[in-house]
């Protein structure tokens, strides 16, 4: 698989999906704008509320997994990475995630207790293109 590949499509993305597991050991899935800061396709950091549901189920389940897709007239083409969701609240990693019109959601700002990121780290992946689906590591 190259991975040089995939990292470039997640790049051209706008929009991704993030997957926590609720009390009862079901998925749930949430739409939210493409990651910050990204380490090549291992880490992604994501940020959101602190009161959030999504934060509640990440730190009792970390199991994770995030979704990158485009459709187009004729071709759809997705990658699915799964791995673990870290709910971190330090100020230096907040200050480093932090963008101007983010006052519109936290109205304290960067220390706004609220506010928080998630950062995911992958450990495999699924590639699907062409009616061809392809599982890979991630090291």
């Amino acid at each position: 698989m190259n991975l040089k590949k995939i990292e470039k499509f997640i790049n051209k993305q706008t929009v991704s999906f993030i997957c926590s597991v609720d009390e009862e050991g079901y998925p749930n899935v949430k739409a939210m704008l493409k990651p910050r800061i990204r380490n090549g396709i291992k880490e992604f950091y994501f940020s959101t509320n602190t009161s959030s549901m999504r934060v509640r189920q990440y730190q009792e389940n970390p199991n994770a997994s995030i979704y990158f897709y485009h459709k187009g007239l004729v071709k759809y083409v997705g990658v699915m990475l799964k791995g673990k969701m870290e709910v971190l609240t330090d100020q230096e990693i907040k200050n480093k995630l932090w963008r101007k019109g983010d006052t519109m959601f936290y109205k304290n700002g960067v220390t706004d207790s609220d506010y928080c990121v998630l950062k995911f780290t992958a450990i495999s992946g699924r590639y699907y293109c062409d009616l061809k689906t392809e599982s890979f590591e991630i090291k």
